[in-house]
């Protein structure tokens, strides 16, 4: 939401400007500028990237414009369902998890967690961890190494929309800049027309420049930097998770487990030491 509210305002305050300035409007609709400055644009993207990452990419613009899930709810959702998780486990050893692991969607633990059930994701991280817990002969050190390399994996492969978009953005003005050279070319080989004539093809011509830069700078790159926050937001998430586990793998009770996995959550969206205290007595 807040991707289309920049727009919005960008769009105001870049054309309500021109505008102001005396312009009109109709000499920045020029058809074929668009055409040569995105299709150029689209071209180099489908060029340099596989069939994998343009599939990600033209999902990472929905995500861009829906807002961020992972916020405090989640978080404490989470950390719920985790704190119950442990207290079973401590109460009535590892193997009283088995059937949650195995089958999640069918589970009274789980389904009190339901906006972390349907992230298919996290449920998998979550129980595949659980799972080497109770059934590897794996150590604490050697899970906590590995759940690092799942987490780096888990942001480079998010990461890939983001970047493909980032790099559109950047070739956009040199686009725009060749859209701008093609109509300096066609206003030279109009020299006999009358001076009217040339400065609308002249105009023209400039708009190109101006369609490349703005459509880069003011609506291609807030998607990739869109992306980036929530790529973050979702490693914090995972390794919040990660803390979590580690700690009660290390022997801290379900309580201070939770509490390691608040303590890596960003302060914008970390709930307060009494607030998650209250919401695990309420999910108990």
């Amino acid at each position: 939401m807040t991707l289309i509210i920049g727009w919005i305002l960008l769009f105001a305050s870049v054309i309500g400007g021109f505008i102001l300035a005396g312009g009109h409007l109709i000499i920045l609709f020029q058809p074929i500028e668009y055409l040569m400055i995105l299709g150029a644009g689209i071209a180099a993207f489908v060029g340099g990237n596989s069939g994998k990452t343009m599939k990600a990419t033209l999902g990472g613009f929905g995500t861009a414009i829906k807002g961020s899930k992972y916020k405090k709810t989640l978080y404490m959702e989470t950390l719920a369902l985790l704190f119950n998780i442990f207290t079973r486990a401590r109460k009535e050893g590892l193997m009283a998890i088995e059937e949650d692991i195995e089958d999640p969607h069918n589970s009274a633990l789980f389904q009190q967690a339901p906006t972390v059930l349907a992230d298919h994701h996290a449920v998998d991280f979550i129980t595949d961890y659980l799972r080497l817990m109770v059934s590897s002969t794996l150590d604490v050190h050697q899970i906590d190494n590995l759940m690092d390399i799942d987490i780096e994996t888990h942001h480079q492969e998010a990461s890939l929309p983001g970047t493909g978009i980032a790099k559109m953005a950047d070739g956009l003005p040199a686009f725009g800049i060749v859209a701008a050279v093609l109509g300096v070319i066609h206003t030279m080989e109009s020299v006999d027309q009358p001076p009217s004539v040339l400065g609308g093809l002249i105009a023209a011509a400039l708009v190109g420049t101006f369609l490349g830069i703005l459509i880069s700078y003011g609506v291609v790159a807030p998607v990739a930097t869109n992306l980036e926050h929530k790529v973050n937001d979702s490693t914090k998430y995972y390794q919040s998770i990660k803390a979590a586990m580690i700690a009660f793998m290390n022997g801290y009770p379900p309580q201070v487990s939770a509490e390691f996995g608040r303590k890596v959550l960003f302060s914008s969206d970390r709930p307060g030491f009494q607030e998650l205290e209250e919401y695990l007595k309420e999910k108990k």
